[in-house]
Order: structure tokens, then sequence, then C-alpha cells
């Protein structure tokens, strides 16, 4: 008995392995896991074609116009530019791995030491963002789905559908300057430029989020009145359970899964969207560091800021295609 369970323990624990790897969550994770690198890649091939293909001389703008030619062409052979692009390509690449992403051309400063001197107010402006969106968004998206439904209140509709569309579509960074100028340049109530405090965050914050948070909210309202026509939400109200339970339990649960798809790409949307409005109001985060390296063509600083946005970008697709898969197995990410 015990030989026979020594003989077969090793093929049940293999056997229970190879059920794991084949299992959906084991496809889901590889399949994930094989298309970010990819991306990855893409973006940090895309990225270093784009900057090296860019006219000019990064190290005659960093040493500025005065410099001797031999210092230019000193620098120039110290820094590898003077290599063949293919060569400079697979050096670069060899960096990522390695954690190295060069070192500025500007600032003499290792370009990872940069980022991380930068990215926490970047990462704090977008998150702050993220979630005032969510919290103006959901509620009065919830609330208009039930104010208007069944072609109720068409006025209110009509007012909150034109406002909603917009708020949607002024830029970030008009929308930036209009809020600088109401509420720092003529009540002079907040701060326009820099981190200086928790007052500073307010304007930047509202700037990022109140057009998500306009077109999400109509976005939420359509996924509301959709809801409320189902047949568990009538059988809910026949039961003459309260509103406060028959919306809360039933509707808005079943509504707010789009949302999170939805939502999962405005906080994309909102990294992005933190470059232009750090330039507005002078932050120092990453989105105003990589304006002033392209336009000094600092190449390691560009290369590396970029890298960061869109993995960051693409990481927070992938959390949501995880929280996807956890709220709704019947979900063809979890079911593949």
């Amino acid at each position: 008995m015990a030989s026979t369970t020594a003989e077969h323990g090793p093929t049940t624990g293999q056997g229970r392995v190879a059920a794991a790897l084949q299992g959906p969550w084991a496809r889901f994770a590889l399949r994930r896991g094989g298309r970010l690198l990819v991306s990855l890649w893409v973006l940090f091939t895309a990225s270093f074609l784009m900057i090296h293909l860019i006219p000019g001389d990064p190290v005659r703008s960093a040493l500025g116009p005065t410099a001797p030619a031999s210092l230019v062409a000193a620098r120039r052979a110290s820094l590898g530019l003077d290599d063949p692009l293919l060569l400079q390509y697979l050096r670069s690449l060899r960096g990522v791995f390695t954690g190295d992403l060069g070192t500025s051309m500007t600032s003499q400063l290792p370009v990872s030491q940069v980022i991380g001197q930068r990215l926490p107010a970047t990462v704090q402006m977008a998150l702050l963002a993220f979630l005032v969106t969510m919290a103006l968004a959901v509620p009065i998206g919830v609330a208009m789905g039930v104010l208007t439904r069944g072609g109720r209140a068409r006025r209110r509709e009509l007012a909150f559908s034109s406002g909603s569309v917009v708020l949607g579509a002024i830029p970030e960074f008009l929308l930036g300057v209009g809020l600088v100028f109401v509420f720092g340049v003529e009540l002079g109530w907040l701060p326009v430029a820099g981190q200086e405090g928790p007052s500073s965050y307010v304007l930047p914050v509202l700037a990022l989020a109140i057009g998500p948070a306009a077109a999400l909210a109509r976005i939420l309202r359509v996924e509301m009145l959709a809801v409320l026509q189902t047949d568990y939400v009538r059988t809910a109200r026949a039961k003459r359970l309260p509103p406060s339970k028959t919306y809360l339990r039933h509707a808005v649960p079943n509504a707010l899964t789009s949302t999170i798809t939805l939502g999962g790409l405005l906080l994309s949307a909102l990294i992005a969207g933190t470059v232009l409005v750090e330039n507005v109001f002078a932050w120092p985060g990453l989105g105003s560091t990589i304006v002033q390296s392209i336009l000094l063509k600092d190449y390691p600083v560009v290369q590396g800021i970029v890298l960061v946005y869109g993995a960051g970008v693409l990481l927070v697709n992938l959390v949501v295609d995880v929280v996807l898969a956890l709220l709704d197995p019947r979900s063809a990410i979890r079911e593949s």
C-alpha cells in the first residue's frame, strides 16, 4: 500500500499542476501576461524610434551653442550616440531589463532617480482625480437614471445631457486655465501653481476630474435606465421592497459592471491627461518633466517617462480585466 501511494503520489501532484495550468485562470493569466509583455516591447520600440528620429543634436542642446565641437564629439562618443541605431536599441533594451534607464543628458542624474523624484506627485494627482471622478459620477448618474426613468423629468434630462456633453468635450488644460482664472486670479481663493499643501491639489484635480466625471455619469445613467427595465427589478418592486433596497441592492451593482470597465479606461486617460494639466499648474510631476525633456532633446529621460506612462496604462487595463473576471464569473475573460 505504501509503495502504491509512493508510486501514484508524484503522478497525482503532477496531474493537479497540469489541471491548474489548463484552468481558465491560468489561461487568462498566460494570455494577459503575454499580451502585456508584447505591448511593453512595442511601446519601447515605438518610443525609441520616435525619439531618435527627431531632427536635432541632443548633445549640442544640452551643452549649449557655444560648446566646442571637440567637447560635443567627446560627449556623443561617451554616450554611445555615434554607434549604429540597432546597437543603441539593443543597449537600451538591455538597460530596461537590468533597471538601468540611462543618465539624463542635462542634469547628469540617473533617469530612474529623476522618475523616482517626480512620479509620486503625478500618481497622487491621478489617483485623487480618479476618486473625485467616481465620487461625482456614480451618485449623479444613478440619481439621474432614477429620476428620469420612463420618460420623466424631460427638462431635467435635457439639462443634464447637454451639460454633461459640454463638460466632457472641454479639454483638461483648457478647463484648468478657466479654473485658474476664476478661482486663482479673480477670486484668489486657491493657489494656481506648484505643490504647496492640500489647497494646491484642488484646481488640478478638478481640471482632470470634471470632464471624465460628466462623461461617466452620462453613461451610467443610460446603464441605470436599462437595468431598471429588467425583470428582477420589476419583481423587487412587485414585492414592495423599499426603493433604497431596490436600487442599491438590485439595480446599482448590475449597472456598475460596465462602469468599472469605463472607470479603468478613465484612469488610464487621467494618467495621460496629467501631462498637460501639470504644465498648466507648474506641477512637479512627470508631465512637466517630459515636456522640458522633449524641448531639450533629453532622450533617456523622455524614453523612461514614456515607458512609465505606458506601463501604468497597461497595468490599469490588466487590473480592470481581473476585477471584471472576479465580479462576473460568466465573463468571457474567465471562461476562455
